[in-house]
């Protein structure tokens, strides 16, 4: 992608020099589960009633695996594998992403390779399709459509899935069993229809589509993984048909408790090193940049002026959906982008706005600088600057020299360094470990 820059006049009035940045630890309650011990836990997870006595010999299970990025998502993929084949089934995966992948089979296979989950390594075979079953109607003839393949040819459903705070609305259920149920199994078809209705309608429509499907699919259990604020998995429990949909909500409940956040309360200039879908649905996160492509103030976090967003993740394979969210980006990130998995994404979900171009600097340097100097903020020495790796890594960020007496007075924030000036080589990126 050619793109013509030229240079940017700014009247000389960017910042000379940018303020030295202290690094910084933000403390989180933290309920990490040892990853050695995950087979242990979803082993006592399937001893309990109504979970693995839903499982008879030769039952062939469907398990739909979506395309997030959770902690050690093939560890637990694999597990479930081993506990369905050790009741005698027959297991196979099943893509559960919705338009992701570029809305193509291959490309939904594509995505979880790069997760680890491959037949190899989980030990079952991978059904990726595109093809759908109109299920039924809610909500004045609403259609739902469920995976052809989980649909037709499985004798039991499970569903394993991150519960978390959704990125475009508030509800007692967001994210997590039921949304992969509705749209993750719903594939692009079923993605695509149920976003036409809007954010604005998902708290009632999801839930309703998955009590359908709860109905006349052959669901049988969830397995809702809820992370810390470490990205570390924190629970990992079997949700059974008939706890849903409570149990889901309550789960919602401790999953906010326990995500990250950013402790400041108002800040000039956000830099986000990277974006991608392993990090958030919008690349990052609403919850933690108050930022969504629904529009309006998302989440109660700082107060955030402009924002910086210097690359994407190898993982997100270029889709950058939630740029559009950024004010500055650089012409390395543009190049960076397919263009048609992120317009395949945005356009299935109506949340255009993430699919946008911000402005594009030739450099970090330059981007970091023409955000500080479009900030609002008069004093550049003193402009309070946030850089972090991703909206899922905020235990480790830095903060620039306006931020010290903060950090100074706060107790969930700890300097780990002294000030030190930004490491950009020749070219004016930064330099990262």
């Amino acid at each position: 992608m050619q793109i013509n820059l030229g240079r940017v006049n700014l009247a000389g009035l960017a910042p000379k020099r940018l303020p030295r940045m202290l690094p910084v630890r933000q403390a989180f309650t933290s309920k990490r589960i040892d990853p050695a011990d995950l087979p242990k836990t979803i082993a006592e997870q399937f001893r309990r009633e109504g979970i693995g006595d839903t499982i008879k010999p030769g039952m062939r299970i469907a398990i739909g695996v979506g395309s997030r990025g959770i902690g050690n998502l093939a560890a637990i993929v694999r597990a479930v594998v081993s506990e369905l084949r050790s009741r005698g089934a027959d297991p196979f995966i099943v893509p559960a992403m919705g338009s992701h992948g570029g809305g193509t089979a291959e490309g939904q296979r594509d995505v979880l390779a790069g997760y680890g989950i491959t037949e190899d390594h989980v030990g079952a075979r991978i059904a990726a399709s595109m093809d759908t079953v109109h299920v039924g109607t809610v909500q004045d003839e609403v259609e739902v459509h469920f995976d052809k393949t989980a649909y037709e040819q499985a004798d039991g459903i499970v569903v394993v899935a991150r519960i978390k705070p959704h990125t475009d609305f508030k509800a007692p259920i967001e994210s997590g069993i039921t949304k992969m149920l509705t749209i993750g199994l719903g594939k692009h078809k079923g993605a695509a229809y149920l976003h036409q209705f809007g954010f604005q309608r998902f708290g009632t429509l999801l839930p309703a589509a998955a009590s359908l499907l709860l109905e006349r699919t052959p669901f049988l259990f969830g397995i809702g993984i809820v992370e810390d604020a470490y990205h570390d998995t924190a629970l990992v429990e079997c949700v059974a048909k008939a706890e849903l949909p409570h149990r889901e909500q309550e789960l919602l409940i401790e999953a906010k408790r326990l995500m990250p956040r950013l402790w400041m309360t108002d800040i000039d200039v956000l830099v986000v090193d990277q974006i991608g879908k392993n990090i958030s649905g919008s690349g990052m996160d609403p919850n933690i940049t108050g930022r969504s492509g629904a529009g309006g103030i998302f989440g109660d976090g700082p107060r955030i002026h402009k924002i910086a967003v210097l690359g994407l993740t190898l993982e997100t394979k270029g889709n950058a959906v939630g740029i559009g969210l950024a004010d500055f980006t650089t012409r390395r990130t543009v190049e960076q982008i397919d263009f048609a998995a992120m317009y395949t994404n945005v356009i299935t979900s109506l949340g255009t706005e993430g699919g946008r171009l911000p402005i594009i600097m030739e450099s970090d340097e330059a981007a970091i600088a023409a955000a500080v100097f479009s900030s609002g903020a008069r004093d550049h020495a003193q402009v309070k600057i946030v850089r972090i790796r991703d909206t899922l890594s905020l235990h480790e960020i830095y903060v620039s020299e306006g931020f010290c007496p903060e950090v100074e007075a706060h107790p969930l924030m700890q300097p780990t360094g002294s000030l030190q000036d930004w490491p950009f080589n020749g070219a004016g990126d930064v330099v990262t470990e």
